[in-house]
């Protein structure tokens, strides 16, 4: 709802914008403008509005006022003018020259958007608009809850306390969370701060006075939710103290996706073929600028982990001060770990990493069937070993091709540890999950904004 009702301001916005202008511009003789201007603008609108999307400027994660906001809100406006520009003078299909009036236009707009995504971002995060929320179940799945509900107020959600079904509170746990220690301060809670939405440990379940309780507070139209399946629906990713055999069974119901897979695969196959004639004119222009910058070879080849555990060998350009034929640079460390401003990465490397056109020579193995347009980052053999010991299921999400990009990647930084492997495991999982060619379109999408940001590392 919070997304659609963005949207709708926005739509508000740019029609508003547009009438102001006319009006500014005509003053009562604008109702004849209005019919000349209303179709061509509107197709622009479109180009608007796709460019807030990939932007993430629809995320519920996104709507705070804050330095994020206001540095992504004045990038998009700045891609707003440039697609203006092009639209009006590169492409002229119109029989108007609305120099002065576009750029008033972006005026208005940027004005009248900005204002209401402020007092937009404002409402959702106050306290006034949140549900009252109550955890039931004290343990390491609901601190970490906890945690992400009050570092996100604009998901709205206000947590009043986290119901200790051991009935005292544990050694050791923060003394900060309105821990509610009973059946009966439970009850309390709910009538007293109007609690509509109880979040509930799974050991909940087993306890019969807690059933018992649960049922007798249906009529008050509360929303109950497993823990696991709230965390996943606003953070879009899987709990992984949530991960057992079985909701592998339950979830991952790979007939029902072969339709999908069909679909998939003929995507990956001509995404490949048409951006890989463009690889090819790019890659002589590459080449020269890596063979400039620094002695080696132009390609990188490194095995990788692909679907089902089979190993493949990845095709990239070289981005780093090579120490070996192969073009690696760990002839005399072995495997490690990349680092953020890696000093092994060369200075075209860096670009070619931000704008991940590095990655442009992977499209031979997506044409061989190897590698997916969109799925988990294909592992090295030497940190998946590692990996699969301390993290539980994490060969899992080998049941898919590897991807050039993927949830995991579009919503978390590069991973250089196992902590970090364990986040982005919580997104391939969650991906697996809900897989589909529209989530695919989604982060195609949004791995272009990284691209065109060069947000890349």
């Amino acid at each position: 709802m919070r997304k659609f009702l963005l949207l709708i301001s926005d739509i508000f916005a740019l029609y508003a914008a547009l009438w102001l202008t006319l009006f500014v511009r005509y003053n009562f003789n604008f109702r004849e403008q209005i019919s000349f201007h209303l179709v061509p603008f509107s197709i622009l609108f479109l180009a608007f509005l796709f460019i807030f999307y990939i932007s993430n400027l629809y995320e519920v994660s996104s709507l705070r006022n804050g330095q994020d906001f206001y540095g992504t809100f004045l990038r998009v406006m700045v891609a707003n003018t440039f697609a203006g520009i092009v639209y009006f003078y590169l492409l002229p299909f119109w029989k108007i020259a609305p120099r002065r009036n576009l750029f008033l236009f972006l005026v208005f707009f940027s004005i009248l958007d900005f204002g209401l995504r402020l007092l937009f971002n404002k409402t959702v995060s106050s306290k006034k608009f949140r549900k009252p929320t109550i955890i039931v179940g004290l343990n390491s799945q609901s601190l970490q809850l906890a945690g992400f509900l009050k570092k996100n107020p604009q998901l709205g959600y206000q947590l009043e306390g986290i119901f200790d079904i051991s009935e005292g509170l544990r050694e050791g746990w923060p003394s900060d969370l309105g821990v509610i220690r009973n059946v009966n301060q439970f009850k309390n809670e709910v009538e007293t701060k109007h609690v509509n939405t109880v979040i509930i440990s799974p050991e909940a379940y087993k306890l019969q006075r807690m059933t018992e309780t649960f049922y007798q507070l249906i009529r008050r139209k509360i929303n109950f939710y497993p823990l696991g399946n709230f965390y996943e629906k606003i953070s879009q990713r899987v709990l992984l103290d949530d991960i057992t055999q079985i909701w592998f069974l339950e979830n991952l119901s790979e007939g029902s996706k072969k339709l999908y897979e069909v679909g998939k695969k003929l995507s990956d196959l001509v995404f490949a073929a048409v951006f890989g004639i463009a690889a090819l004119i790019l890659t002589p222009l590459i080449a020269l600028a890596i063979k400039l910058n620094s002695p080696g070879t132009v390609f990188f080849r490194q095995t990788r982990v692909g679907q089902l555990g089979k190993h493949f060998k990845i095709i990239k350009f070289r981005t780093m001060a090579a120490d070996s034929k192969d073009g690696s640079a760990e002839g005399g460390t072995g495997a490690v770990w990349a680092q953020e401003d890696d000093p092994r990465i060369t200075g075209v490397g860096k670009f070619l990493r931000r704008t991940r056109l590095d990655e442009l020579p992977q499209l031979w193995n997506v044409l061989k069937g190897e590698m997916s347009l969109v799925g988990p980052r294909a592992e090295r053999p030497e940190f998946h070993g590692e990996l699969e010991k301390s993290l539980p299921f994490y060969e899992e999400r080998y049941l898919i091709k590897p991807g050039l990009t993927g949830w995991a990647q579009i919503k978390y930084r590069y991973g250089s540890s196992v902590k970090d492997a364990a986040e982005k495991l919580q997104y391939d999982l969650f991906y697996i999950k809900h897989r589909s060619l529209v989530l695919d379109l989604s982060i195609v999408l949004k791995t272009l904004n990284i691209v065109i940001r060069q947000a890349g590392r």
